[in-house]
């Protein structure tokens, strides 16, 4: 994992059209930016992981707890 320092409205880019920007920081909460072309989908990991679980609860026929 590449671990990166920024400060308040400092950026970093991802393939160079990704833009990750630090808006804020208070406490132990960041708030990030990203700016992205249309077709690049950006999930938290938490939303994510539990689309995939519905994802493959739907393929295996079962109901996946929500």
């Amino acid at each position: 994992m590449l671990v990166l320092s920024r400060k308040k409205n400092e950026s970093i880019f991802l393939n160079g059209n990704i833009r990750i920007v630090i808006v804020d920081v208070r406490g132990d909460k960041v708030q990030l930016g990203v700016e992205a072309p249309n077709d690049v989908s950006v999930y938290r990991s938490e939303v994510l992981e539990r689309m995939r679980k519905s994802e493959l609860a739907d393929k295996n026929g079962e109901v996946a707890a929500r």
